[in-house]
C-alpha cells in the first residue's frame, strides 16, 4: 500500500511529541499509536502495533541513556525485570495477534481515574524515596510489576511507561525520578520483546517505522534532559497531565465501543 509524504511527516511529528513525554513520565504510546491508527488507517490494526514498538524503542534507548547519566538504579533488580518483562511482552505481542483487547479498556478506566485522584491528593506521591523494603519483598513486588505491565505492553501498549512509574512509586517505593529511570531500562525490554516477535511475524511497516524513530528519539533525548534538569516536582505535575490524557483517552474508547 501506497504511503505519501504528508502522512510520514505527521507520523514524524507525532513520534517527536510522543518520545518528549514518554522521557519524562511514560505515556508516549497515547500520543503515537492513536495518530499511527487513523494515518495507517488501511493497514491491519496489527501491523500498525508493531510498527509503533520501532521509534518507542528508539526514543527510550536515548531517554534511558540520558538517566543513566545522572540517576542510579538498582541494577540487579533492574536486570531481572527487564528479563522478564521481555518474556511477559514477547507472549502479551503473540496474543495481541490473535485476540481483541478491548474488554480491558474499562478496566483501564477505573484504574487511571483512582490514579489522578491520589496523585492529585497526594502532594508527596514520589517526592521522595517512601520507604525501604526489605529485598525479598521488593524483588517479588518487581516480579509481579515486570510480569503484568510487560504483558500489557505487548498485548496493549499505551500508558505502558506511566504504569511502570506508578508501580515502582507506590508499589517498591522509589522517586519520580528513580521510577522514571527505571521505567525507561524495563520499557526497553518490553519494546523489544514485542519487536522481536512482530519482526518474525512480517507485521513492521519500516518505510514509517524508522523515520518515527529517529524523531521519537530526538524526543526523547529532549524530554530526558529536561525531566533532569527539573526534578521529582516538574515530573509529578507532568505525570499528573498524561494520567488524566490517559484517562480521557480510555473513557472516550470506552464510551465509543458502546
Amino acid at each position: 500500500m501506497h504511503i505519501a509524504i504528508e502522512q510520514i511527516l505527521l507520523l514524524c511529528l507525532a513520534a517527536f511529541a510522543a518520545g518528549f513525554v514518554d522521557a519524562i513520565v511514560g505515556g508516549g504510546g497515547l500520543i503515537q499509536t492513536p495518530v499511527m491508527l487513523v494515518t495507517l488507517s488501511a493497514f491491519p490494526v496489527v501491523n500498525v502495533i508493531g510498527s509503533t514498538k520501532i521509534p518507542s524503542f528508539c526514543g527510550t534507548l536515548l531517554a534511558a541513556r540520558q538517566y543513566l547519566k545522572k540517576v542510579r538504579v538498582r541494577m540487579v533488580l533492574t536486570g531481572i525485570m527487564c528479563t522478564l518483562a521481555f518474556l511477559a511482552s514477547f507472549a502479551g505481542s503473540q496474543v495481541l495477534t490473535v485476540a481483541r483487547n478491548d474488554f480491558m479498556k474499562p478496566v483501564l478506566l477505573v484504574v487511571l481515574a483512582a490514579v489522578a485522584v491520589y496523585t492529585y491528593i497526594k502532594k508527596d506521591f514520589g517526592q521522595r524515596v517512601a520507604r525501604s523494603l526489605p529485598p525479598r519483598r521488593l524483588l517479588w513486588l518487581g516480579v509481579a510489576v515486570s510480569v503484568v505491565i510487560g504483558f500489557y505492553d505487548g498485548f496493549i501498549g499505551p500508558g505502558a511507561g506511566s504504569f511502570l512509574i506508578l508501580a515502582f512509586v507506590s508499589l517498591l517505593g522509589f522517586d519520580f525520578l528513580q521510577a522514571s529511570a527505571t521505567a525507561k531500562l524495563v520499557n526497553l525490554a518490553t519494546n523489544l520483546g514485542s519487536i522481536m516477535l512482530f519482526s518474525l511475524k512480517g507485521k513492521i511497516i519500516w518505510v514509517v517505522a524508522l523515520p518515527m524513530a529517529v524523531c521519537n528519539a530526538l524526543g526523547g533525548w529532549l524530554g530526558a534532559r529536561l525531566a533532569i534538569a527539573r526534578g521529582n516536582r516538574f515530573i509529578r505535575i507532568f505525570f499528573l497531565i498524561i494520567v488524566i490524557g490517559t484517562l480521557l483517552r480510555f473513557a472516550y474508547d470506552v464510551i465509543k465501543g458502546r
